[in-house]
């Protein structure tokens, strides 16, 4: 695993549980901010993805 893979799997995870929390408490901006973290995690993720498919193709 690469940094962006799991910098954006942290993120992903931040987004979620923002988002939960957002959800209890009726907070609909928090759960927004943490739908955004997820979609900004997982796009992280895919980046980390593809270097690491184009590291392991030149290898």
């Amino acid at each position: 695993m690469n940094s962006n893979q799991v910098e954006g799997k942290l993120q992903d995870i931040g987004g979620k549980i923002q988002e939960e929390a957002g959800k209890l408490v009726g907070n609909q901006e928090q759960q927004v901010k943490g739908l955004k973290n997820q979609v900004e995690g997982k796009t992280q993720e895919k980046v980390g993805d593809a270097q690491q498919t184009i590291h392991n193709a030149t290898k």
